[in-house]
């Protein structure tokens, strides 16, 4: 290549892309040094011999980051506190980018570095997360993206490439999907997934990983008791967690009981349809029970605005702009509804299904009295009197009935 790079850093994995990278700038950089930095957002059993690995692809060194807790407490909670879903999705690759992509700035900047590297596709979304991230917090720094520039087409090229230099790698091409893991989720995609008229398999030895099928999950039902502050699950069946532990927790718990599985064609922000299956055991039941406290703790007009809002804050986040005005300015929105979202949440897992078993809140804006069908304590005229709603309906439906009069002289 014809820039002058002495130093690169390389978002590293230890996965085939991110592997076969290293040699491939040293090789078309002046044999330039590689940095590596690997962070850990969850999938700590894919760190082991990781740095032996990046040394033996010609790596100078490796960063290994533990950023679990500013992943969880930065970027999972505020996203959860929205409710935010792209199609369903609960976002597990598309979060994770920002914070492992910021502490690969400051990493760059410390080893005054002359440009960030990272092993996305230019057919995928993580190309855009990255570097919309490096442009906000870094804009002066270059960003190198092999698979936009090199003459390798496909990953069967890739094993090929890593093969001839010897590369150790930890798939082979009967296995090659493509995996992402972290706390919150595990992603799959390739192979059979491209077909969507093909059936994930899920009753595989060594598809799922983070639980099991709900048919292979136990007959008995499991319940588990989640407390929330200001929106913020902080404690599970009555003891304090934090944020990292509850997640391992709930993910240990949830894909026992075949929580969490979802298989989908979403819609790629470059344009493309693609078909991915992904496991988010623990962030499914911590959706679904902020959803159930939420139910009882939010007025009617924001529930339902902050439901308007969540889709577009998904958007966000799901293209890789975390690092905007307007994110920032949904967060201050949302944090001020989750004022009053305190309680506990009873659910009941069971073969897949999460079941409500109660819920309770001192912000609660449910009524027994009013809601109930009976008489109240406090005598019916006092707590909801049904005659009022004569006046409300022939003044809700005044334009249907206009409408229908003049309607039917013009007839």
């Amino acid at each position: 290549m014809s820039e002058k790079i002495k130093k690169v850093v390389l978002a590293y994995s230890g996965g085939l892309d991110t592997s076969i990278i290293i040699p491939w700038l040293r090789e078309n950089y002046g044999n330039c040094e590689v940095i590596c930095m690997a962070a850990n957002v969850g999938q700590d059993a894919e760190l082991e011999g990781l740095e032996e690995r990046a040394l033996a692809a010609g790596a100078s060194k490796l960063y290994i980051e533990d950023v679990q807790d500013e992943f969880v407490n930065d970027f999972i909670f505020p996203t959860l506190k929205m409710g935010a879903k792209y199609e369903g999705y609960l976002l597990g690759t598309s979060f994770a980018r920002p914070v492992i992509a910021k502490r690969l700035v400051e990493i760059a900047r410390t080893e005054n570095a002359d440009a960030i590297c990272h092993g996305c596709t230019g057919k995928g979304n993580d190309q855009v997360r990255f570097e919309l991230t490096v442009m906000a917090l870094a804009p002066e720094m270059k960003i190198i993206a092999p698979w936009r520039i090199w003459d390798i087409k496909s990953r069967e090229q890739a094993i090929e490439y890593a093969e001839a230099r010897g590369i150790p790698l930890k798939i082979n091409r009967e296995t090659n999907y493509s995996k992402d893991m972290n706390l919150w989720h595990l992603s799959h995609e390739g192979l059979d997934l491209e077909d969507p008229a093909s059936e994930p398999l899920y009753n595989k030895d060594g598809f799922l990983e983070l639980g099991v099928s709900p048919e292979n999950a136990p007959d008995k039902a499991v319940y588990i008791t989640l407390g929330f502050e200001a929106g913020i699950p902080v404690s599970l069946d009555g003891e304090r967690i934090d944020g990292v532990e509850l997640i391992k927790s709930l993910n240990k718990t949830g894909g026992a009981n075949g929580i969490g599985l979802y298989d989908v064609v979403e819609n790629r922000l470059v344009g493309m349809k693609s078909r991915g299956v992904y496991e988010t055991p623990g962030g499914t039941i911590l959706y679904h029970a902020h959803e159930v406290l939420e139910s009882i703790c939010l007025d009617k007009e924001t529930q339902h605005y902050k439901a308007m809002m969540a889709l577009k804050y998904a958007e966000l986040v799901y293209n890789g702009q975390w690092y905007t005005p307007l994110r920032e300015a949904m967060d201050a929105f949302v944090n001020k509804t989750q004022e009053v979202v305190t309680g506990e949440v009873k659910l009941k897992l069971y073969k897949g299904n999460i079941i409500n078993a109660g819920v309770t809140s001192p912000y609660s804006l449910y009524s027994e009295e009013i809601a109930s069908f009976g008489e109240t304590e406090y005598g019916q005229k006092d707590a909801y009197n049904q005659k009022d709603a004569e006046g409300f309906i022939n003044l809700f439906g005044l334009p249907i009935k206009v409408k229908a009069i003049l309607d039917s002289r013009g007839e």
